[in-house]
């Protein structure tokens, strides 16, 4: 937790509400979401008891699982999904078009959970429907394989720092406020919101307390309350095994089991769009867009290899794989956190206490000083000193930016402490165009207010490995293809 945090938490206590940590949005939010909310049933492994979806916060589809251990009845429910997810997933995909070198998808589909044990879900449902066969002893609908592989792929793009394709409602809402409660109450989505939009006349800190009630507002999933498990769900089930096919007391207790599992579902339902239209109210930050653009991106090469006759995920990685994301998911890591911090000062101000980033006022500036390069070519590199009060703890040689001046770097020469603060001298360049001397604007005035920060997107190297096929026995060996088998097909669902 930052310092900036940490304070806006006390803030919180103090003033009975939730208090922003953030000025911009984060995050993308797509004009039509697939909102997601599922539910398990308590001691099975991932089985699916209900969940409720959609694009409309007034149209949401109810599914249900009468008998979550039975597996045809899980396998129907997956199949019901697909129905659902994958239509919304190809309407993506119609239109295109140029993105730099490739073509990409003018939009992209957009899941979003209640919070990170949907994630969880989503990933585990996707790994136990993937790999399933259409045809043979253990065949299943057409569309549950497609939708294991969607599943995965959105649960995998959750791993990539910055991405949107599946945000877990908490975390995107805990990002911009916070609240006076611990970090893992944040996750209960009524409680989070209790803080954020409170009742009239109510503190955050009542309406939390109120929220943990689960007769008024059930858990977000995908775990139930285990009182509703015992009182009302067990008997049920109970019910519906014990009553014949097609017989009105099987209808009757199927209808009793929907309304049960709706009544637990439709209160995080609400919640869920309230919290998205909270998010909406803010402005998206500068770099939104480009991370968004990343996601068309993966969202359109994976369509086109699904497309084009693709094997499922692997279970794991190989070991090149591996590595290869690994370093990708550091660098993403690196930018991300540079992205946010130049997109708003309030992220910025924690770099700032901690002497990574300085804010200050030009008090000196030589804009025509002009040093051979490495060729013995005489380039413009001006020399701009900031006066600051903040602390710095960079040292000379260290590459800083300014927030409102993306494009020019700076390296810093020297840090000198006087009696009221610190004076940094830079050697700026890039946005100066070609010209001798500067053009007016492209290097900074006199008095001018600037903030340079040491947190910047820049690529962590990646190390050199060998191809797929070159993988060193100590790692494994080359990876064997994936082939399809009947014990995949057969796979007890976990």
């Amino acid at each position: 937790m930052s310092v900036i945090t940490a304070y806006a938490r006390a803030r919180a206590v103090a003033a009975g509400v939730a208090q922003p940590i953030a000025t911009v949005r984060h995050v993308h939010l797509a004009e039509r979401p697939l909102v997601f909310v599922p539910l398990t049933l308590a001691g099975e492994a991932n089985a699916p008891l209900a969940a409720m979806i959609g694009t409309d916060a007034e149209k949401p589809t109810l599914l249900t699982v009468p008998q979550p251990r039975n597996r045809d009845l899980r396998f129907a429910f997956a199949a019901r999904l697909a129905d659902i997810v994958v239509p919304y997933v190809d309407s993506f995909s119609h239109e295109v078009e140029p993105l730099r070198d490739t073509v990409c998808a003018v939009d992209a589909p957009q899941l979003i959970v209640p919070n990170p044990m949907g994630i969880e879900f989503t990933r585990l449902l996707g790994r136990s429907t993937r790999f399933r066969r259409t045809d043979g002893p253990y065949a299943v609908a057409p569309g549950v394989p497609l939708l294991g592989r969607w599943l995965t792929y959105f649960a995998e793009r959750a791993e990539h720092p910055g991405s949107c394709a599946l945000l877990a409602l908490t975390d995107a809402l805990s990002l911009h406020w916070a609240t006076g409660q611990s970090a893992l109450e944040d996750t209960n989505l009524a409680a989070l919101m209790a803080w954020i939009d409170p009742p009239a006349e109510s503190s955050g800190a009542q309406a939390a307390r109120e929220a943990e009630n689960p007769k008024v507002w059930p858990p977000a999933g995908p775990a139930t309350d285990p009182e509703f498990d015992n009182q009302v769900l067990a008997p049920l089930i109970r019910a519906y095994d014990t009553s014949a096919p097609d017989s009105p007391a099987r209808q009757r207790a199927l209808d009793e089991l929907e309304q049960a599992l709706a009544s637990q579902l439709e209160p995080t339902w609400h919640l869920m769009w309230r919290g998205i239209a909270h998010l909406r109210s803010l402005p998206p930050g500068v770099s939104v867009a480009g991370r968004w653009a990343a996601d068309r991106r993966a969202f359109t090469d994976f369509h086109r290899y699904v497309s084009e006759g693709g094997a499922p995920q692997p279970r794991r990685d190989g070991a090149v794989a591996a590595a290869y994301r690994l370093n990708l998911l550091e660098r993403a890591r690196t930018t991300y956190e540079a992205e946010r911090a130049f997109d708003d000062p309030l992220v910025m101000a924690t770099h700032r206490l901690t002497g990574e980033a300085f804010q200050g006022t030009v008090v000196s500036v030589d804009r025509e000083r002009r040093v051979p390069n490495e060729k013995g070519n005489l380039v413009t590199r001006p020399l701009v000193t900031v006066h600051t009060k903040d602390p710095v703890r960079l040292p000379a040689g260290a590459k800083v930016a300014a927030a409102t001046r993306r494009s020019q770097t700076g390296l810093i020469v020297s840090v000198e402490t006087v009696p009221d603060g610190t004076l940094v001298t830079l050697e700026l360049s890039g946005g100066m165009g070609r010209a001798k001397v500067p053009p007016p604007g492209s290097v900074p005035a006199l008095d001018e207010q600037l903030c340079y920060s040491g947190v910047l997107p820049e690529n962590i190297p990646s190390p050199a490995l060998p191809p797929v096929e070159e993988t060193p026995w100590t790692h494994g060996g080359p990876p064997q293809p994936y082939e399809p088998s009947d014990e995949d097909a057969a796979e007890v669902w976990e």
